[in-house]
Formats: C-alpha cells, structure tokens, sequence
C-alpha cells in the first residue's frame, strides 16, 4: 500500500512538474505574428477578453496560463484600457506588463502656423483617430469650448499627442492653453514703447507677419515696419488681411475692387490693427511682434524668391516694385520660399 501510495504521489508531482514547465514554456512564448499589431482593451471589459482576442487570432496558443498568473498577482485589476501596440518578441508576460503601464499607442496631430481656423478644423476633421465632437458651425466653436471671443488665431500651433478615443475638443482646448501661456510669457518680455494696448492686439499683429513671410530672419523687420507705420497712424496695407476679410471670394488675385471695399480686414481702407488675428501664430512671430527691428523702413515688397526688398521711402519703394514685381516678375516668381508650409 505504501510503496503504491508513493508511486501516485511522484506520478502527481511529475504531472505538476510538467505542468509547470509548460505553463512557463506558454508564458514566455513570443507572439505568433510577423510585424506590430495593434490591439485595445476595451473600458469596462474584462481582461479575459483582450487575451481570449490574441487566441483567437492564433498569434498566442494558450491564454489560460497569462490570466491565471494575472489573477494570482492581482494585475488583472490593475490593467488598463486603451490601444496597445504589440510586437512580435513580446510574451504573454511582456504584454501583461504592458497593460498594466497603461502605455497605450500615441497618435499625434499637428495644428499649423499660418493656416487659418477654417483649415485648422479641417485637419482636426481628416484626422481618423479623434472622436469629431467639434459644431459644423464655425461661431459655434468658442461657446462650444466654454470660451469667449473670436476663434481665429486662439490655438498654438504645435505637435500634439493623444490616444485613442480623444475628442477634438480636447485638442483644441490643450491648443487654447498653451497659445496662453506662450503669449503671456512673451508680452511679459516685450519691448517698451510697442503700439498694442494689450497682448491680443499684439496676437493680431504677430499673425500678419505669420503670413506675410516665412523667412525666419525677415520676421522683426517686417514687424518693424508695421510698428513704425502704426506710430506714424499710416495704414498698414498689407495683402494677407485683405484675402482674409474676402473669405471664399478670393480666388488667387486681389484686384482693385478688392482694394476699394470698406471691410474689417481691408487695411488699405481701415486704420490701425483688424480686429482678430488672421491665422495661427508660432512663438517665433509672436516674439517678432512683441521685438521689432529698428530702423526707418515703412515699405517692403516681395522680390519673387521669397524674400523681400524694405524701402525707408515711398519714392525707393515704387522704384524696388517697379524692378521685383513688373520688370523682373517670371513663371518661377513666388512670395514665399520654396520649402515654406
């Protein structure tokens, strides 16, 4: 009886031994998949289901070991929903882990300096990985995000991240805060002697010289000009707001029509700033805004390879568009440089 007890017994424990290598052979096992592939653990469902998933998609042979483990562990109470990416030297342990850090799969968007809040929203609308919850009704927007205001120029552009699921809004709201923080940051290090009676004032101007050059050097010297010709209570006349304040009915030329028409934006006709920005604004124009170059320049002209030619007179000004814009004008003439968004 003894002897036959015994025998059981080792057989027993050659079966739990057996057992156990093969629970850790499965364990550490990598995934039966040739490249990433990603996969979510849904909110509210159990973690039985994202591996139950993988099983049956064979890319793992038995997830009854991994769920065992996370139950013994308590880790299946600490796994977190979301996208994860796996690859395919991960085990089921590796990937355990993974949930439980919660590092779930970034996607990233990139709002645009320049661009304007019609094409802003655009972008935000083509991006297949955010939950569009944005009003179709552009004013709207503002009372949408809890804000006041105009929505032109209000959100930084910049590279943002985010998961899965996440609202446009969110984008947005994230946007609106750090334009904030930078705009603050900058006016508290402006110059003396500026012509804005506020930071939005200086936004407004920092988002003409956005889009009137891209050439990173001509920035202060273009908002000096600007300056100078506000000290001076001289209109600004310049281009890029007046396509702003024509909207949809610009169509690649401003014509002298365009040039006669009182409207908000139209500077050839109003004195002194519009009344919102025109476009986002990087930290690098509102900088040029809040310091601009010395000197006596009030005039500049595109010269066709991106830059431009600054006159201090009238009289050097028509003569520098006379040669850049009639005399030298080409197929291959353009106002901004070649590589600019």
């Amino acid at each position: 009886m003894g002897k036959r007890l015994n025998l059981v017994m080792l057989m027993l424990f050659i079966w739990v031994l057996a057992l156990m290598v093969y629970g850790v052979y499965q364990l550490n096992q990598p995934l039966k998949i040739q490249e990433p592939k990603i996969v979510s653990l849904d909110k509210g469902r159990p973690l039985s289901s994202f591996f139950v998933k993988l099983e049956q998609e064979n890319w793992m042979a038995d997830a009854r070991w991994i769920m065992l483990i996370a139950k013994l562990s308590g880790k299946a109470r600490s796994a977190k929903a979301g996208e994860y990416e796996l690859t395919p030297d991960m085990s089921s342990l590796d990937i355990l882990d993974l949930l439980v850090s919660g590092k779930t799969v970034s996607y990233k968007i990139t709002l645009v300096e320049g661009q304007n809040i019609h094409e802003t929203l655009a972008r935000l609308a083509a991006h297949e990985k955010l939950v569009q919850d944005l009003p179709s009704d552009v004013n709207q927007l503002m009372p949408f995000l809890g804000l006041e205001g105009h929505p032109e120029g209000r959100f930084f552009p910049d590279t943002y991240l985010f998961q899965s699921n996440t609202r446009a809004s969110e984008i947005l709201v994230r946007a609106q805060i750090r334009l904030e923080v930078v705009l603050a940051e900058e006016w508290r290090n402006r110059e003396e002697g500026l012509p804005y009676q506020s930071p939005y004032e200086a936004l407004i101007m920092a988002s003409i010289v956005e889009k009137e050059t891209a050439a990173p050097d001509e920035r202060e010297q273009i908002a000096g000009v600007f300056v100078r010709r506000l000290q001076k209570r001289m209109r600004l006349e310049t281009d890029p707001t007046v396509i702003y304040g024509l909207g949809d009915r610009y169509k690649g030329n401003i014509r002298k029509k365009h040039l006669r028409e009182v409207t908000p934006y139209n500077t050839y006709r109003i004195k002194g700033l519009p009344p919102t920005p025109i476009s986002l604004v990087g930290r690098e124009a509102i900088y040029a805004a809040l310091h601009p170059a010395d000197g006596e320049e009030l005039y500049f002209v595109a010269k066709g390879n991106g830059r431009h030619q600054f006159s201090a007179t009238l009289a050097e000004h028509n003569k520098a568009v006379r040669h850049y814009q009639i005399n030298k004008r080409s197929e291959d003439y353009r106002s901004t440089p070649a590589d600019s968004k």
